[in-house]
């Protein structure tokens, strides 16, 4: 359960506010409810509310007055409900109230052809996009190669948390390579604190721990450690050791997609990036 708002009445005022006027939006008829003869009130009555979304009156009158009260994200889902609200009215919903919503589809897995120019761009500088989940939306030919052979792996292990424990091309690329899977899976717990509902979080969760004994014996430290860029060392098994500053550049709020890049820190990386982005280039027809 949720407290709506605890800390701020004008959240709660707004959630009231945004209640009324999805209530009285709806006229009787879209529901399959009879209008009456002696209808006053805009829309929808509070009980007929209450009912559609199986609540009480008076818990719900309450909702209506900004009082501090107990709801829960099915309720706040029966709600959305009956009230007919779209994609954006809900999650507006679920964020005035502070909840977490259940439904939330998944986050499309690609990237527009415009960002993917832009990636394309950037070689041999290595770059991709991945999400807060660190799987890897989409990458440039030359990051395609930077820690393994990315063509040749299936879509769903794209990510670089999974390939950070159980592949071992990434494993062997990566000159610190302890302190790196650390930092991951910290930086994992403290992003899947905003997602703790959601099932591919919980998906890729079990894997680890199916998966690596590693894994699991970094996740009971319940480290936490926050996003940031820092220079690194990578074996690359085409052209040897590269010197990079890794860097984040969020696409939209920080727990959403963000473009990552390898920028090379002295000439001889970056002739090796230029080596590596030729071996990377298709044959010509």
């Amino acid at each position: 359960m949720t407290t709506v708002a605890p800390d701020s009445d004008v959240r709660r005022h707004e959630l009231a506010d945004f209640l009324r006027s999805r209530r009285e939006r709806i006229t009787p008829e879209q529901v399959g409810l009879p209008r009456g003869r002696r209808r006053r009130t805009p829309g929808l009555r509070r009980e007929e509310v209450a009912q559609l979304s199986a609540v009480g009156v008076t818990w719900y009158t309450w909702l209506e007055q900004a009082r501090e009260i107990q709801v829960s994200a099915q309720v706040l889902d029966a709600l959305a409900r009956a009230l007919r609200m779209d994609s954006s009215e809900r999650a507006h919903l679920f964020a005035l109230a502070g909840g977490t919503d259940p439904a939330v589809p998944a986050v499309c897995s690609t990237v527009t052809p415009a960002v993917q120019a832009m990636l394309d761009q950037l070689a041999p500088f290595p770059a991709c996009v991945q999400n807060s989940r660190y799987d890897i939306l989409a990458y440039n030919a030359t990051y395609g190669r930077l820690l393994c052979d990315l063509d040749a792996l299936a879509p769903e292990d794209r990510n670089c948390l999974w390939l950070s424990f159980t592949n071992a091309d990434w494993r062997a690329a990566v000159a610190d390579h302890q302190e790196l899977v650390r930092t991951m899976a910290a930086k994992f717990r403290a992003s899947m604190a905003e997602h703790l509902a959601d099932p591919a979080w919980k998906h890729l969760l079990a894997r680890l721990e199916a998966e690596s004994a590693e894994f699991r014996e970094l996740w009971a430290r319940h480290e936490v450690v926050g996003q940031g860029g820092r220079a690194k060392y990578i074996r690359n098994a085409h052209v040897g050791l590269l010197h990079l500053e890794h860097t984040n550049m969020w696409l939209g709020p920080a727990a959403g997609p963000r473009l990552v890049t390898y920028v090379p820190l002295d000439e001889e990386t970056r002739r090796r990036l230029e080596l590596l982005r030729a071996s990377a280039a298709p044959a010509p027809a």
